[in-house]
């Protein structure tokens, strides 16, 4: 069974050209088509932190349905972290987990299946700084290792610009760049990553870049087809 990932930092659907325009991330979230996406500051960062992305525009404009992610009333994620799923994607059970730092984080844990095929689905937003990135993967980690087995993949915005430093605690897991990704106006950094473990096999993977995509958000959007 075959399935198409993505993940992408909307910066709180305000693009380079400072405008807030909702319609605009939504409209290239309908353009990944994916069955699950996994999207980072989703929610303002001020006040009850309301949804920048509303579960309503989300239903109507990508087709897709967001994930209660437990947060706030308001919101559409959790810390920032929301996930969206097609109608070939059902949610059987969610975790909401606090990570270490001096920055609120936190990750959310999805099991799904997928025409009776399990799925974990794990979505980030890491640290600035490397030794807190460690520490959130390594509780990120322990975490998954206490939970009955089931193929995993993580996705999100990990912060890493280096390629071998920084995601030791995701060892057994093969951690996938499709390419670099940050920041938009000149992409230097390949940020936003797919990892997986071996009961999953990638079979190809991108990077969007479009003139929509280069001005709203400071990421690129990534892409992964994966198979079960």
């Amino acid at each position: 069974m075959k399935l198409r990932l993505a993940t992408w930092n909307i910066r709180k659907c305000i693009g380079l050209d400072r405008r807030r325009d909702p319609h605009r991330t939504a409209r290239i979230i309908a353009s990944l088509g994916a069955d699950i996406v996994a999207l980072q500051e989703a929610d303002k960062r001020l006040g009850r932190r309301p949804a920048a992305l509303s579960e309503g525009l989300i239903e109507t404009e990508t087709g897709l349905r967001a994930v209660d992610a437990g947060g706030h009333e308001p919101s559409v994620g959790w810390h920032g972290n929301a996930v969206l799923l097609s109608e070939r994607v059902t949610l059987e059970r969610r975790y909401k987990l606090h990570l270490p730092g001096i920055e609120p984080r936190g990750a959310l844990i999805l099991d799904l299946s997928a025409e009776d095929r399990p799925l974990r689905v794990v979505a980030v937003h890491l640290g600035f700084l490397r030794a807190y990135r460690r520490a959130q993967l390594a509780r990120i980690r322990t975490r998954l290792d206490a939970m009955p087995d089931r193929p995993t993949v993580v996705l999100g915005d990990f912060n890493e610009w280096s390629d071998d430093q920084g995601l030791e605690p995701l060892q057994g897991f093969e951690v996938h760049a499709p390419g670099r990704t940050f920041h938009t106006a000149r992409p230097v950094a390949a940020l936003d990553r797919i990892a997986f473990t071996a009961s999953v096999k990638m079979l190809r993977s991108g990077v969007v870049q479009t003139r929509e995509t280069r001005v709203a958000s400071d990421h690129l959007p990534v892409w992964g087809e994966v198979e079960m």
